[in-house]
């Protein structure tokens, strides 16, 4: 991102009111358009919704949390906090 001096985009009138709350200091301006949560936009979260739900079904199924973490490529422990969120074990 690349910064702006506001004296630039900024009407005169707007960068005096501004100045009187961030005079010298550097002002983050957060984007007004639509905002997206965590893995929405590029499918991350998709992804790990359907790794999830099928590491629940081969569980199910009578995989091993051993056998798991094998093929998800993920420590044992890891496979048993994402079965055991679904309630799947205690």
């Amino acid at each position: 991102m690349k910064y702006l001096n506001a004296a630039d985009v900024l009407p005169q009138e707007l960068l005096v009111e501004v100045a009187q709350y961030a005079d010298g200091k550097l002002l983050y301006i957060p984007s007004l358009s639509e905002k997206y949560a965590w893995g929405e936009r590029n499918g991350s979260k998709q992804y790990y919704r359907e790794r999830n739900q099928k590491m629940n079904e081969l569980f199910q199924q009578g995989e091993t949390l051993d056998n798991l973490a094998e093929i998800f490529c993920l420590s044992s422990e890891t496979i048993r906090k994402i079965v055991k969120h679904k309630n799947l074990i205690k």
